[in-house]
């Protein structure tokens, strides 16, 4: 026997203090006893649409629980991270102000997939609790079903507790359900007791909702199935499902009733006193207890992917942020002091979630430029409050107006206002907040309703005002559940598809809405009722992802609930091309200059295509050199981070802003390579490779121009870029077959056939010049026209360049005369006349081939008087040509 001295309380038999110690002790009983130790699932589920965190361990099990998956392990134990600060779960409102609720607490379970069930659950829940943990048996007491009689008499058995101590629940809260349908069973719960001095009952009674009770454990049997009809049979393989608060047992395990006192908030607690020089005893132990809460929940959302925003889980996180940073205001600090407390959580959390230490820098600048950002405008605001409510006679409520204005003019969101006002017991009037807010979004729908967009689009704007924003879920994940919140099909919405093409719109989704130069994600949803081939997403009014969609089969219905999930391969490919426009445009800039701006682009799963502002052509040795900066990159292996920003701040830092494109307050900076030096740092919403090595290699297609000023780049990736150069390489092969060489010798031989080539067209040359202008043929071709000598005659296929020298040839030997020379190279007619100099002063020749032209179908020509060409159109009108040239003899 020993005592554990904690404070002024000695506990008899405990065993343990520390939360790290806790949490391993639990996770490693259950490994002894064959659990397979899973990791905590993300924050944000992706099989769960009705969820917007994860709220306990059963989460990332559900498919299993229903059914619909399963896993090489039958018996799982995990510690998991969960949040509830939004949706149905949402503690927000109570956290810093009573012992016991937080937005993010750890939650510890262990699961059986159809292999143990009751008696093994409470076995091992008895055994951690009074042999693991030491809890002394006659502190203990549990709730069940009130029908459950086996639950009943297994705890009888294996605790010995006293029939008072084994209570029968008829509610529903010892009765779990995931759903309308699916998978059920009655609960038991364990209960902690506090002892008489603190005020409370047992469950069920009058007094049960007292402190004194405390529910620590709760053990979910699932053992019945409700099925559409109503009717609920038994499941062919019951599981356990069970979750302990891990605070609450610490809380216990370390003598103290509040969850504030253990070790790793009182250490959190300490790093923020000592930063705000304050007493985290007095009178702002609230805000010092607010304040360690919510740098968990910011920082482990911010590291599972989760950033600041104005919609859905963003908006969440932003509404702790700001609640944390009141009650910063509220301690004296008037700096950012958040983000320098991450330091601590690493200490006392970083070894459990590395993910803490892994995601530093972006949890840091996050939380830094959001502290920021807020706090040029907190202290306006609560200036405004306080004015507000300095003169507001007694149970009056805050004008909506007002709360309001706070909302739209300093940020502040509706929960921390009404959290501002909490301790002097001011309500806010929420209706007339809400009728602010209509009145808004009727005047952005009027303003909208203009921009010559809504005869096409109106019923977006209806969908965007019914169902809210869609949230993209596909930075984290490429498979995700959603709600269909939406269907349109020719144009009108729907409550059903059955065949055709159609359009869906969902609460959240993995698929990448075409923005920004990106095309959209395909791949499939689908559900138990219907299946359906998503052929492209497209995204309406910023914020609205819609799926354009293909039926395979089945019916899809709004309400109803599907699986999303893009085609991975294409997406990856996609990524490695937007990731290396990033890396495109920089290099481009360090061969060409600063001026260097990018017009355009086309990122598709095949190619790349980058347009960019440059006045001249990009010769091939510029192109080598963007090409070989951009692979040193890849084969750099650069870290790719994303943050989310104030715009004016992202700039600052170095990112590029295009010139053309429209960003909100709020912009998504995509940096490649280090956070301090980095090599390329945009404001991209995009989705990127983690890492530019996967993009593989990188390859300059063409390079042409599009408009004046403006040059188009057309590039290759990855596996895009491997079938380019194999196909080259085919090629080469196949001409160094046909030239009977190997590829390492085809240059010599191609330049030794074209030196080959060069001599025989001399040598045609020569003979066609010799055929035309030889002395002989001269004299035989030669008739005299008015007392001129006059040669005219067709030379097939000779360029008109080479019909000036063969004239030269034949004047010089004729001494004195008029010479007209024509071709048909190519299948156009030219005609080149020749003059003697003694006969200029009578015969043109400019004039002569003008004559010529006209009949050729021609207008024009031009030269000399003794030399002079035009051309034509018809070949078959030569010798025509010829005999009207000889009629200008007289």
């Amino acid at each position: 026997m020993f005592y554990l001295v904690i404070g002024k309380k000695f506990l008899k038999g405990y065993k343990m203090t520390g939360v790290n110690e806790i949490r391993k002790t639990f996770l490693d009983y259950f490994a002894k006893n064959d659990h397979k130790i899973v990791p905590s699932s993300s924050l944000v589920p992706d099989n769960d649409p009705t969820l917007m965190f994860a709220n306990s361990g059963m989460v990332q099990f559900k498919n299993i629980l229903a059914g619909n998956e399963t896993r090489d392990y039958t018996r799982a134990a995990t510690a998991q991270k969960s949040v509830r600060a939004g949706g149905k779960h949402n503690d927000l409102d109570s956290v810093g102000y009573d012992v016991r609720h937080h937005t993010f607490f750890e939650m510890l379970g262990n699961f059986s997939f159809g292999d143990y069930f009751k008696e093994h659950a409470i076995y091992y829940a008895w055994e951690v609790l009074t042999k693991e943990f030491g809890l002394p048996k006659e502190k203990l007491a549990v709730t069940i079903y009130h029908t459950d009689d086996e639950a009943h008499d297994i705890w009888k058995k294996v605790s010995g507790l006293p029939e008072d101590r084994i209570i029968r629940i008829a509610t529903k809260d010892n009765f779990w359900q995931m759903g309308d349908t699916g998978p059920c069973g009655p609960c038991s719960e364990i209960f902690y007791d506090h002892g008489p001095e603190v005020w409370g009952g047992l469950p069920g009674t009058p007094e049960e909702d007292g402190d004194r009770f405390i529910e620590i454990w709760n053990l979910v049997f699932d053992q019945y199935e409700d099925l559409p009809d109503g009717s609920r049979i038994n499941l062919k393989r019951p599981s356990i499902d069970t979750g302990m608060g891990l605070e609450r047992i610490a809380a216990i395990l370390q003598g103290v009733h509040s969850n504030f006192e253990t070790d790793t908030f009182q250490n959190l607690i300490k790093a923020i006193a000592d930063i705000a020089s304050t007493d985290p005893n007095g009178p702002l132990q609230a805000s010092h207890n607010v304040i360690a809460d919510h740098l968990r929940a910011i920082s482990f959302l911010i590291a599972d992917g989760v950033l600041p925003s104005n919609e859905g889980r963003g908006y969440v996180l932003r509404r702790i942020m700001r609640r944390a940073m009141r009650h910063a205001y509220l301690l004296g600090v008037k700096e950012p002091m958040i983000y320098k407390l991450l330091p601590a959580l690493q200490k006392e959390m970083g070894e459990a979630y590395p993910e803490l230490i892994a995601r530093e820098n972006l949890i840091k600048e996050t939380i830094q430029i959001e502290e920021e950002r807020f706090g040029r405008t907190l202290d306006k605001g609560l200036k405004l409050l306080d004015e507000a409510v300095e003169n507001l006679p007694s149970g009056q409520k805050l004008g909506g107006e007002t709360a309001f204005k706070l909302y739209d003019t300093y940020g502040f969101p509706l929960d921390l206002t009404q959290d501002a006002l909490k301790n002097k017991n001011i309500e806010v009037d929420v209706e007339g907040f809400d009728a602010c807010m209509a009145k808004q979004k009727a005047e952005a729908r009027k303003n909208w309703a203009g921009s010559g967009d809504a005869g096409v689009e109106k019923v977006w704007y209806e969908i965007q005002d019914q169902c809210g924003a869609t949230e993209f879920l596909g930075y984290s994940t490429l498979k995700a559940d959603g709600e269909i919140k939406a269907l349109i099909q020719d144009g009108k919405s729907v409550d059903q598809v059955t065949q055709g093409r159609f359009e869906l719109v969902s609460n959240q989704t993995p698929f990448y809405g075409e923005c920004g130069g990106q095309v959209g994600d395909v791949g499939e949803i689908k559900s138990a009722d219907f299946s359906a081939k998503v052929i492209d997403c497209k995204r309406k009014l910023d914020n609205i992802f819609v799926h354009v969609c293909e039926m395979v089969d089945g019916k899809a219905q709004v309400g109803h609930f599907a699986n999303f999930a893009v085609d991975g391969d294409r997406r990856a490919q996609i990524c490695a091309n937007h990731s290396v426009t990033h890396l495109a445009h920089k290099a481009l800039k360090m061969v060409l200059g600063d001026h260097v701006a990018q017009k355009g682009s086309l990122v598709e799963a095949d190619r790349m295509r980058f347009d960019i502002m440059h006045p001249k052509q990009i010769t091939p040795q510029e192109l080598r050199q963007v090409e070989e900066i951009v692979n040193a990159q890849i084969r750099n292996d650069l870290n790719v981070s994303t943050v989310i920003m104030n715009k004016d701040e992202a700039v600052k830092l170095g990112a590029m802003a295009l010139f053309d494109e429209k960003y909100g307050d709020d912009v998504r900076m995509v940096t490649m390579g280090d956070e301090n030096c980095p090599f390329s740092r945009e404001l991209c919403g995009g989705t990127h490779v983690k890492a530019t090595g996967r993009i593989g290699y990188f390859h300059i297609l063409s390079e042409s121009s599009v408009a004046a000023g403006v040059r188009r780049l057309e590039c290759v990736t990855g596996q895009s870029a491997d079938r380019y150069v194999q196909a080259v390489e085919n090629k080469l092969h196949a001409v160094a077959d046909s030239l009977k060489t190997n590829i390492n010798d085809l240059e010599n031989r191609i330049n030794g056939l074209l030196e080959e080539r060069k001599k025989l067209e001399n040598e045609i040359l020569n003979l066609k010049r010799s055929m035309a202008g030889g002395q002989t043929s001269a004299q035989n071709e030669t008739e005299s026209v008015n007392g001129v000598s006059f040669v005219g005659k067709l030379i097939p296929d000779v360029h008109p360049k080479e019909l000036k020298s063969f004239i030269d040839d034949i004047l010089h030997n004729l001494g004195s005369g008029v010479v007209v020379l024509c071709s048909d190279k190519d299948g156009k007619a030219s005609v080149v006349v020749g003059v003697s100099k003694d006969l200029t002063a009578k015969y043109n020749a400019v004039e002569m081939v003008r004559t010529a032209a006209g009949v050729l179908g021609g207008q024009g020509g031009g030269g000399r008087p003794d030399m002079a060409q035009a051309g034509g159109t018809d070949v078959s009108k030569i010798n025509d040509a010829i005999a009207a040239i000889k009629k200008m003899i007289v």
